[in-house]
C-alpha cells in the first residue's frame, strides 16, 4: 500500500516539475528515478513527514535532480552507464592513491596538472585533492570552512581548472577525489551573512537561539572536537543577537539537517561537483550531521538515513560517483556508514579505516603486533560492495581509535597505554626515536592525539641528525613496513604526499597567525621538490623510500589477490610479533603476507599453514624480491621490520 502511495506522489510530482525540464530527453533519469524513488520517499518521509510543505520540498528535491542531470556531459553519462555494468569497479587492486593539498603540492591547478608525471612515476592513479572550495583567508580550517560551495578558491585557480584537471585524470586512467563538506559552512558564507541580517530563512539553516537554555542542554552530553583552541560548541554572534551551533571552530556554523532546504541544497552541491568530472567525493564530517539535545551529537541514526538519501539521490543522476564518509569514529561505529544492506553500500562506499591506522601505530610504539592482530580480527566486516581506505599519515592528527577491550585482551590497560603511545610519539617517552607533537591536549581529561609526519614519527627525522646509519635503516624499514600492510590489507591504499620522499616535520607554520596554534600544519609544509629529485639518486634516503614503495605498488598492481572481495583472513601465527594475512582471490591466486613489527628477527612455525595448501614444499616465491625463501627445519625466518608477500 505504501509503495503503490509512492508512486502516486512521484506521479504527482512529476507533474509540477518546471515545464522546461519536459523538453529533455530523460529515458535513463526517470529509469534511475523510478528504481529510487521509493527509497527517496521514504527516507524524506522518515525525517519530513510531518512538515506541512513536505510535497513541496519532495518537488524541489526531483527538480534539482533533474536539472543537475540534463546538465551532466554525455562523457560522464557514459561513464556512469559503464560503472553501472561494472559495479564493482572500484574493489580492483589497480587503484592506490594520495590525499595532497593542491596548493602546498604545486602551487594551483595547472601545476598540478603539471606534476602529474610524478604521481604517475610512483605508481598513484587516484588522487585526492584537499579542500580547494572558496574560503576566508586565516579563518579556513585547512580549506574546511567553506564561503562558496560552487566555486574553487581564486588561489587554486578556477572551476574551469578543475575540469581541465578532471580530464586530464580522466585521459590517464585517473579518478579524481575532492571534498565536500557537508556538516557546516564559514561563517562568511551567503547564507551566515543572510542570518546574520535576520532573515529567518537562513538562519533555519542553522542551529541560533536567542538564549542559552537550549546550547546548554546540548552542552551536557556534547564532547568538545578542539578542546584547546575552540572549547565549547555555541557562539555567541553580536550581529545577530544570538548563539549559534559551532561545533569546529566559532568560524564554522553547522548546518541544521532539520530543515529539508539543507539538504536539498547540499545534495545540489554534490551533484554540481559531480558534473564538474569528480569521481569520487570524500564527505567531510558525516558522523556529526544531526543533532539532537542529551546526546552526543554523533553518529545519530537519522544522519545515516540522510546519507542514504544523499546516496539515492546520487545514483538517479550520477550513479557513477562514489562517496567517502570521513567518520573518524570507533570501530563498533565505522561499517555503519556503509549502510545497513547485507551486500550493497547505501551509505558510503568507501570509509576511512582509522582502527587500522591507529593499530599500526600501536605496532610501531611497541614493536609487536599484538593488539594489531586483535583489532584486525575483530575489524566489523564490512559490506561486500563496499571497501576500506586505508592510510598511514594523513592531513589530520592520529587518534589512538583502537577497542578498549582489545587492549586488554594485548594485556595493557586502555588509558594508561594511551598515555604511553602519546608520550612516546611526541618524544617524552624515554629512548623514543619520535619527533612527534601532543595535539588537541584536553586539561580535564587528559586525552590528546598526535601529529607530525611520517618520517618523523618513524624516528627517521631523529636518525638523521644522529647520523646513525643503523637508525636509518631502521626508521626506513619501518615507513616501508607500513606501506605494504596498506597495500596488501584489502581496500584502497591513500599514500600522503610527501611521505614517499621521506618529508619531515616543517615549523615554518609557527611564523603564520592563522596556523601557529594548530599544529598539523607541522605535516601539511609545501612539497620539497628539491628533495624529491634526489629520488633519482642511488643510495639517498629519498631513493631507498620511493623505489621501494614504487616496486610495491606496481606489484600490488599484478596481483588478483589484493583485490577486495571479502578475500582477507588474519592467521594466527604464534608470535605476538607478526602479522599474518591470507589473501586469496582464486584457487591460483592467493598470497601470504607477513609482517614482523620487531627489531629483531622472528620465526614462524608453518606447519598450522599447510592446512590452507600454504608450504607444500619447502619454499614460496617472494613476490617483493622474486626470489623462493626456503624454510629452515619447518620455520621460515622474517628479518627484522620485515614482511613478504609469498606465493606458491
Amino acid at each position: 500500500m505504501y509503495e503503490q502511495a509512492s508512486h502516486a506522489l512521484l506521479n504527482e510530482i512529476l507533474l509540477d516539475l518546471k515545464p522546461e525540464i519536459g523538453n529533455f530527453r530523460l529515458r535513463h533519469f526517470y529509469t534511475r528515478l523510478g528504481a529510487n524513488f521509493y527509497n527517496i520517499h521514504s527516507l524524506f518521509h522518515l525525517l519530513y513527514g510531518d512538515r506541512p510543505d513536505f510535497k513541496e520540498q519532495m518537488v524541489s528535491l526531483v527538480e534539482t535532480l533533474a536539472l543537475r542531470y540534463i546538465e551532466r556531459a554525455p562523457h560522464l553519462r557514459k561513464s556512469d552507464l559503464a560503472r553501472e555494468r561494472d559495479y564493482n569497479w572500484f574493489l580492483s587492486q589497480k587503484w592506490v592513491g594520495m590525499a595532497l593539498y593542491c596548493d602546498r603540492f604545486a602551487g594551483d591547478l595547472k601545476g598540478l596538472r603539471a606534476r602529474l608525471p610524478y604521481l604517475q612515476e610512483l605508481g598513484i592513479n587516484l588522487v585526492h585533492v584537499m579542500p580547494i572550495l572558496d574560503c576566508p583567508e586565516g579563518a579556513s580550517d585547512g580549506g574546511y570552512a567553506v564561503r562558496d560551495f560552487h566555486r574553487v578558491d581564486a588561489r587554486f585557480g578556477s572551476n574551469e581548472d578543475l575540469e581541465a584537471l578532471a580530464a586530464t585524470l580522466k585521459k590517464r586512467d585517473m579518478l579524481l577525489v575532492l571534498d565536500v563538506v557537508v556538516n557546516h559552512t564559514s561563517d562568511e558564507h551567503e547564507w551566515a551573512q543572510r542570518a546574520r541580517m535576520g532573515e529567518k530563512k537562513y538562519q533555519d539553516y542553522y542551529y541560533v537561539f536567542d538564549n542559552r537554555e537550549i546550547p546548554d542542554a546540548y552542552e551536557e552530553a556534547m564532547p568538545e572536537v578542539f578542546p584547546e583552541t575552540a572549547p565549547e560548541n555555541f557562539t555567541w554572534n553580536e550581529a545577530m543577537g544570538k548563539w549559534v551551533m559551532t561545533v569546529f571552530n566559532n568560524y564554522q556554523w553547522d548546518l541544521n539537517y532539520h530543515n529539508p532546504a539543507v539538504l536539498i541544497e547540499m545534495v545540489d552541491i554534490i551533484l554540481f561537483w559531480a558534473n564538474k568530472g569528480v569521481d569520487i567525493l570524500r564527505l567531510d564530517a558525516v558522523a556529526f550531521l544531526w543533532k539532537k539535545p542529551g546526546s552526543t551529537c554523533q553518529n545519530e541514526r537519522e544522519a545515516h538515513l540522510l546519507l542514504q538519501l544523499m546516496k539515492d539521490c546520487c545514483q538517479v543522476t550520477a550513479p557513477g560517483v562514489l562517496f567517502i564518509a570521513e567518520a573518524i569514529v570507533s570501530p563498533g561505529e565505522i561499517t555503519k556508514y556503509f549502510g545497513d544492506d547485507a551486500i550493497m553500500a547505501k551509505e558510503c562506499e568507501i570509509a576511512y579505516n582509522a582502527t587500522l591506522m591507529a593499530l599500526l601505530w600501536d605496532a610501531v610504539a611497541t614493536r609487536n603486533a599484538r593488539l594489531l592482530n586483535l583489532g584486525v580480527q575483530h575489524l566489523p566486516a564490512k559490506l561486500e560492495r563496499a571497501t576500506w581506505l586505508n592510510y598511514v599519515r594523513c592531513h589530520d592528527d592520529i587518534g589512538l581509535g583502537f577497542d578498549d577491550n582489545d587492549a586488554r585482551l594485548a594485556g595493557y590497560d586502555p588509558a594508561s597505554h594511551r598515555r604511553f603511545l602519546i608520550d612516546y610519539f611526541t618524544g617524552r617517552f624515554e629512548g623514543s626515536p619520535a619527533r612527534g607533537l601532543p595535539f588537541g591536549e584536553n586539561p580535564k581529561t587528559g586525552d590528546a592525539r598526535i601529529s607530525g609526519s611520517l618520517a618523523s614519527l618513524a624516528g627517521l627525522e631523529s636518525a638523521l641528525e644522529s647520523g646513525s646509519e643503523e637508525a636509518i635503516d631502521t626508521a626506513i624499514r619501518t615507513i616501508v613496513l607500513l606501506h605494504a600492510t596498506i597495500l596488501s590489507f584489502g581496500g584502497l591504499p591513500l599514500f600522503y604526499y610527501g611521505d614517499a620522499i621521506g618529508m619531515l616535520n616543517n615549523v615554518e607554520y609557527l611564523a603564520d597567525p592563522a596556523q601557529r596554534d594548530d599544529n598539523r600544519w607541522a605535516h601539511r609544509s609545501r612539497f620539497d621538490w628539491d628533495q624529491a629529485q634526489k629520488r633519482h639518486q642511488p643510495g639517498t634516503v629519498e631513493q631507498r623510500i620511493f623505489g621501494a614503495l614504487k616496486k610495491l605498488i606496481a606489484l600490488r598492481k599484478e596481483t588478483p589477490a589484493f583485490s577486495d572481495f571479502d578475500n582477507r583472513e588474519v592467521l594466527a601465527t604464534g608470535n605476538p610479533n607478526l602479522l599474518a594475512l591470507y589473501r586469496n582471490a582464486r584457487p591460483n591466486a592467493r598470497v601470504l603476507v607477513i609482517g614482523n613489527f620487531n627489531d629483531h628477527p622472528q620465526t614462524l612455525d608453518v606447519a598450522p599453514l599447510r592446512v590452507r595448501g600454504l608450504f607444500q614444499q619447502d619454499s614460496m616465491l617472494d613476490l617483493c624480491t622474486g626470489t623462493r625463501i626456503a624454510l629452515d627445519d619447518g620455520m621460515l625466518a622474517i628479518p627484522p621490520l620485515s614482511f613478504y608477500w609469498l606465493t606458491d
